[in-house]
């Protein structure tokens, strides 16, 4: 029996913080002072111009990062209205900065090289408050061996918040900008390829097998629903990640190989990359990755094991019995499913566990019942197997995008 389609989500606004008039922008910057950004600066700065962050207008003011911090939201531009934002978007100073640009009402904000990139307006500085900031957003003691947790600790004492208006398109001019699709525009592609359902998979890492065995199965079971034409986006995460993760180049080449060997089977892909830093913040990153994919035009989402997590930088030394995952593998789904704005708009798709099937020879979805014909390759053990040029079970992963991943760890070597 067929089930019951629901109505397609209405599309998210989406507010974009370009300035109107960039010639007269620029100029105006030339007699400002200024704030250089780092390179993961200049990424919250693409994920603000283009709306990922909507209806966020800017760098957070104090009273902005305390809601997010304390209540995970901000208030959206209706009366009464509140928006999910756990991940705090700010710009740290140093005490030399500060004082430079104390009392100013608008900044221009600068890349290294010195090209102007945005004018910072209603200037406001307040202090950064770097262990609250850390114990809140990642619930532990400030651990300088999570690697944004020392981020945090490395930055400046101050932050800066204001309305933000960027001169002109972040490009990267790496050979993947043309990935780099806008919510707006993404929204627009959908709607283009008659897309009644997208269903997003977020991802930092080479695609198994078993992922696209899911992807496969959410378009076959959406169409069941009554869906005509589900698309998926494969939306790989574009901004700063840990020096151990795999690179975007890497993994967009190895996106694109397997994309063009079909592995999703008929389903129609658009792989977009999402321009936001990493910060490994278990289940509040996950809402973060929810939101901002709602915005570029996701109506269904897949949330997977600890997508945002990481192993705990002291292996949980105070409690070893929980293990040495920070966050527990499926809080990021629960806290999806609790949230009562994000559960209204956006649909959840459950994520089946697949694992390498030794009877079949191929992926499969996990069964308790069978757990002797299942071998599980985490990904330590695929890192391994690449480094050392072995060849992983016969339909682990495409064979192209196994070559690829291959060629990274042995470059590493």
């Amino acid at each position: 029996m067929t089930a019951t389609m629901e109505a397609p989500a209405k599309a998210a606004d989406v507010k974009e913080l370009y300035a109107a008039d960039p010639a007269a922008a620029q100029k105006e910057a030339g007699t400002l002072e200024s704030v250089t950004l780092n390179s993961e600066d200049l990424e919250w700065v693409h994920v603000l111009a283009e709306g990922w962050a909507s209806p966020l207008d800017g760098f957070m003011t104090e009273q902005q990062y305390l809601s997010c911090l304390h209540y995970q939201m901000i208030t959206g531009s209706d009366a009464g209205e509140v928006i999910p934002m756990p991940v705090p978007i700010v710009l740290p100073v140093t005490e030399d900065v500060k004082a430079k640009i104390e009392g100013k009402s608008a900044i221009a904000l600068k890349k290294e090289s010195g090209e102007v990139v945005a004018i910072l307006r209603d200037v406001e500085i307040y202090p950064h408050r770097k262990e609250e900031r850390a114990t809140r957003t990642f619930g532990i003691n400030a651990d300088r061996g999570h690697p944004y947790v020392d981020k945090i600790f490395e930055g400046g004492e101050w932050l800066v918040g204001g309305k933000i208006e960027v001169l002109n398109r972040i490009t990267y001019n790496d050979g993947m900008d043309q990935w780099r699709l806008s919510p707006l525009e993404l929204q627009k592609k959908f709607k283009e390829l008659d897309a009644d359902a997208v269903f997003v998979f977020q991802l930092r890492n080479p695609v198994h097998n078993g992922h696209a065995l899911l992807m496969q199965d959410t378009a076959r079971r959406l169409k069941e629903q009554g869906y005509k034409k589900p698309v998926l986006w494969l939306s790989p995460l574009g901004g700063w990640t840990k020096d151990d993760d795999v690179p975007l180049d890497t993994r967009m080449e190895q996106h694109n190989a397997i994309i063009k060997n079909k592995v999703f089977g008929e389903t129609e892909t658009v792989l977009a990359i999402f321009p936001s830093p990493m910060i490994y913040g278990g289940p509040r990153e996950v809402q973060w990755h929810a939101v901002s994919r709602m915005n570029g035009g996701a109506s269904h989402y897949i949330v997977g094991r600890d997508p945002a997590g990481m192993k705990h930088p002291t292996e949980n030394a105070m409690q070893p019995s929980l293990g040495d995952d920070m966050y527990d593998q499926w809080h990021g789904q629960t806290m999806l499913q609790l949230n009562p704005v994000l559960s209204e708009k956006l649909k959840l798709l459950p994520f089946k566990f697949a694992s390498y099937n030794k009877k079949k020879g191929a992926m499969d979805f996990f069964d308790p019942a069978r757990a002797d014909e299942f071998e599980s390759i985490s990904g330590s053990k695929m890192r391994k197997m690449a480094a050392e040029g072995k060849t992983p079970p016969p339909g682990f992963m495409d064979p192209d995008g196994w070559d690829i991943v291959v060629k990274y760890y042995q470059s590493l070597n």
